[in-house]
């Protein structure tokens, strides 16, 4: 497995000092998140997954802890809009560049809002998807959020 992706480069252009794990995928995972917290011992909190999402028909990315579930009533008022959706895997994997399982928020094929879980921030580290499945990085919340000029808010259910 390549630990240079568009995700890590994105990290370093931006000037984010980070730390790769990698660990076994399993594809047959109920919760990717929860598989990759418990495949690298951190508490599911720390382990951050990547959603992409939709805000009255805008694409957007969510950045939330991997025991958490999103709701949309606040990830669409984070936004400014009426009402969010899910986005369809294969949608997200156009829009991305990343295959479902390997979705970043850094180095997305087109750069979309993000918003991050303002608990996330409270974590002096937290890990993230970096860019392919079986793959993640250890980053500063706070530099993460700088690196994609993410908005913090109260996402989470």
């Amino acid at each position: 497995m390549s630990k240079t992706t568009r995700a890590t480069l994105a990290l370093q252009k931006a000037g984010v000092a980070f730390r790769t794990l990698t660990y076994t995928y399993d594809p047959s995972a109920e919760r990717i998140g929860l598989q990759a917290a418990e495949a690298i011992g951190a508490d599911p909190r720390r382990v951050l997954k990547t959603l992409m999402a939709q805000v009255d028909g805008k694409p957007v990315c969510v950045v939330v802890p991997s025991d958490r579930e999103v709701s949309m009533k606040k990830l669409a008022a984070a936004f400014g809009g009426k009402a969010a959706q899910m986005m369809r895997p294969a949608e997200a994997e156009r829009l991305t560049g990343y295959v479902v399982g390997g979705i970043s928020p850094f180095g997305q094929k087109r750069a979309v809002p993000t918003a991050m879980e303002e608990t996330a921030l409270a974590e002096e580290t937290v890990f993230l998807n970096g860019g392919q499945r079986g793959l993640q990085v250890e980053v500063a919340p706070k530099e993460a959020c700088a690196a994609l000029n993410a908005r913090v808010a109260a996402l989470v259910a």
